[in-house]
């Protein structure tokens, strides 16, 4: 309901009390605030990105928030979600995102949609609303907001966040492009680590996540200039903005229909690879390691293959750091030859995934070696809770 009826919206007395702020400002004013009272907006996700931009909706007065999560609260959370609270881990996301909401803005209406984003329920999740905005973190739903966006001719609010850097922009916006015109088709599966796996600076998740509510406004507004056709990139270590033209495709292929997003980015694929590496290689337990280190035998490197910093934070005795990125250009796959001199190799990671990717490298060196299942995760978890869990 981009353009409603705005006789039939009315403010309350505490309402021009609340966005005064925003009455007094030329390219809002009563009609805008009527807008944004009347307004519908989706936000897919409530981590890093949905924080933020939710914190800000309720905050200007959008009337219906409609919100797509299925996870829960978890420490770690913390340092970037800004709209949960200690006292909500271990509790679901968007009961935590509402009670947060209720707080700002008591006469917003919030929708809750406790599932997972899928090509089924999609549709009938994304057509109330007047504009959705994505805040996930992987590609299967990125495709899938996008795709759903463009069958239903809804303005796709977008941004993905990494390390120290963000991107934001707008998708199917006033025959502007979206999602597909800017990656075609998705990367391998694992190219792109996860935040879980990258880490990502905190604060950036409020810059871009403002980025984002701040273009939803502009669209039921229907003010200034907004991001569709244009990507912006933000390095954070540099505090730099710069800029990049999008264009639509001709040649894109029409969205039809909504398809298997999974199957699409190669999902199932990877994960029967990976279970096919899994069985032909060999596995330990922590508890198995624990053991062998117990016995004081020294006929085994155990090879920690994380980042450094991952490294400072936490050790299994007697590792020795090799970095996966390392083993992968080469030149580690010397270091380990050296370190073994005809000794066993075990490896480990935070949780077995990168190890496992390692020992395949040194196994096509011709080194063969043994995983520990669950990493230094398991570790901590089952055999010694001193060692920071992160």
């Amino acid at each position: 309901m981009l353009n409603p009826n705005l006789d039939e919206i009315q403010l309350t007395k505490e309402e021009y009390e609340r966005y005064s702020r925003h009455l007094i400002l030329p390219k809002v004013g009563l009609e805008g605030q009527k807008r944004l009272k009347a307004a519908s907006v989706l936000c897919v996700g409530t981590g890093g990105l949905g924080s933020p931009l939710l914190l800000y909706l309720a905050a200007a007065g959008i009337g219906r928030i409609g919100i797509v999560d299925f996870d829960v609260v978890d420490s770690s959370n913390l340092q970037r979600q800004v709209i949960h609270g200690t006292s909500w881990v271990g509790k679901p996301k968007i009961e935590s995102a509402r009670n947060r909401i209720l707080e700002i803005n008591p006469d917003c209406q919030v929708d809750l949609y406790e599932t997972r984003l899928t090509s089924e329920n999609a549709l009938d999740i994304l057509e109330p609303y007047d504009v959705v905005v994505d805040g996930t973190d992987n590609f299967p739903t990125r495709y899938l907001v996008n795709d759903a966006c463009v069958l239903l001719n809804k303005p796709n609010v977008y941004a993905s966040i990494l390390f120290f850097e963000g991107q934001a922009t707008v998708f199917n916006y006033e025959g502007g492009p979206n999602y597909r015109d800017l990656y075609p088709e998705p990367p391998p599966p694992g190219l792109v680590p996860s935040c879980a796996e990258g880490g990502v600076l905190g604060v950036l998740c409020g810059v871009i996540g403002t980025i984002q509510a701040t273009e939803a406004i502009k669209i039921i507004l229907g003010q200034g200039n907004t991001l569709s056709g244009r990507l912006l990139l933000y390095d954070a270590l540099q505090m730099k903005f710069r800029e990049l033209k999008l264009r639509p495709n001709p040649e894109r292929p029409v969205i039809e229909k909504l398809i298997d997003y999974e199957h699409f980015c190669g999902i199932p694929q990877a994960k029967a690879e990976e279970a096919k590496r899994q069985m032909e290689m060999s596995e330990m337990t922590v508890k198995e390691l624990k053991e062998l280190i117990d016995r004081g035998t020294d006929d085994f490197v155990l090879l920690d293959v994380r980042n450094p910093n991952e490294y400072e934070i936490a050790q299994i005795p007697g590792s020795v750091l090799v970095p996966l990125p390392d083993i992968e250009s080469g030149a580690g796959v010397a270091k380990v030859k050296e370190l073994l001199n005809g000794h066993r190799l075990i490896a480990h990671c935070k949780m077995g995934g990168r190890s496992a990717k390692a020992l395949g490298i040194l196994k096509e060196a011709g080194i063969e070696g043994t995983n520990v299942k669950g990493g230094i995760t398991a570790w901590s978890r089952e055999i010694d809770p001193s060692v920071p869990e992160y």
